[in-house]
């Protein structure tokens, strides 16, 4: 099998997984490439996105060094949270996609639990 392809099913078993356990919240999905690092909260009840961040927002570009470090992940952890407090949400599940729950994946999600989201 191809990477991208076990890719993809590890992806679409998480999916599978989070919908069994969502109740209704929405969801906290996270991109990860190479140079940055994108997290967006999608209400799958409406198919609409509610909040988003990135390390390409004009709000964290100028402070970070790079957009490829833990350092970055917190800061754009940080930032999905407040956006998502605006919107009305606290309680979301955590999407990590096909990506393993460790290095910039980890350190979004912390950075997300210490703006305040809950899951």
């Amino acid at each position: 099998m191809a990477m991208k392809d076990t890719f993809e099913r590890r992806k679409e078993r998480t999916r599978i997984r989070l919908r069994k356990l969502s109740s209704g919240r929405p969801r906290l999905s996270v991109f990860r490439s190479s140079q940055h690092i994108y997290a967006q909260i999608i209400d799958d009840a409406s198919g609409k996105t509610v909040a988003a961040a990135s390390t390409i927002d004009k709000e964290l570009k100028g402070q970070l060094k790079t957009g490829a470090d833990q350092e970055a992940a917190k800061a754009v952890g940080l930032l999905v949270a407040k956006r998502a407090k605006e919107a009305g949400i606290g309680q979301v599940v955590f999407d990590r996609g096909g990506y393993l729950y460790h290095g910039r994946v980890k350190a979004l999600a912390d950075g997300a639990r210490e703006g305040g989201l809950e899951f």
